[in-house]
């Protein structure tokens, strides 16, 4: 199953990431690259991942490539808001715009963050 991670995570926390995973290069350990997408904060990703732009990627999971106004179709919406929405998640790396349409090339999404009592 293609999975999306969305995490909640800083720079410095992908920028670990990445390092760890050079270093197990450098070492020849093999570490298959996994999907994801990091928001800064829940705000962000809450602006991005809004209730009815979940409804589109899930609308779209699995099914390939899609022209906008099938998209609108398929979460009964207005072309014109799904053209904006979907253009807010092309650009935040969730969706991809290929040559036949848009696309979650993805089954599911996994979020993976934590959420602490303020300080």
């Amino acid at each position: 199953m293609r999975t999306l991670i969305i995490r909640l995570s800083s720079i410095s926390d992908a920028k670990a990431r990445f390092v760890n995973a050079g270093q197990k290069a450098l070492e020849g350990v093999i570490v298959p690259a996994t999907p994801s997408v990091n928001f800064l904060s829940y705000d962000d990703m809450h602006r991005v991942l809004a209730p009815s732009r979940l409804a589109i990627v899930k609308a779209m999971a699995g099914q390939g490539p899609l022209a906008i106004r099938e998209v609108a179709r398929r979460v009964d919406r207005d072309v014109q808001a799904v053209h904006k929405d979907v253009t807010t998640l092309v650009n935040a790396g969730v969706l991809d715009r290929t040559e036949a349409g848009v696309e979650f090339p993805y089954d599911q999404l996994h979020f993976e963050f934590d959420v602490k009592a303020a300080a």
